[in-house]
């Protein structure tokens, strides 16, 4: 293999893109890779301030924020915004864990790498949580 140089690196369009069967749906969702910062920021999402200062996870809307980032239209474009979050989480379990399981892979997110960064946390105090 030949040894990589920045324009080359930086040049490369390497978000891979996927179209999904949604039977539920009567139709397909396309699913694109996350860059590194959009990724970053959906991991960031999962985790909250308390009010005394510690860490928490945040679990709530979790597969319907994933597959919210990685949905795309035909150009390319976001297919939600974040005002869409609730509405899309009240979608079919069966339907977001489908669209989250492939948003997954084409992320190089595991089971274990989700586990994990709940982990890092643990339970916390019970004191009621900020969200921005």
């Amino acid at each position: 293999m030949a040894l990589l140089g920045r324009e080359q690196i930086l040049a490369v369009d390497d978000l891979p893109v996927e179209d999904v069967p949604v039977p539920e749906w009567g139709g397909e969702v396309r699913l694109r890779g996350l860059t590194g910062a959009e990724l970053d920021e959906y991991q960031a999402s999962l985790v909250v301030q308390t009010r005394d200062g510690t860490q928490k996870t945040n679990l709530r809307n979790a597969t319907a924020k994933l597959v919210s980032r990685c949905a795309i239209d035909e150009d390319g474009a976001p297919l939600f915004e974040p005002k869409d979050l609730l509405k899309l989480s009240s979608k079919s379990a069966v339907a977001l864990q489908r669209l989250a399981n492939v948003a997954q892979r084409l992320n190089g997110l595991t089971d274990d790498d989700l586990k994990e960064l709940t982990e890092d946390f643990g339970d916390g105090p019970s004191a009621s949580t900020t969200t921005d």
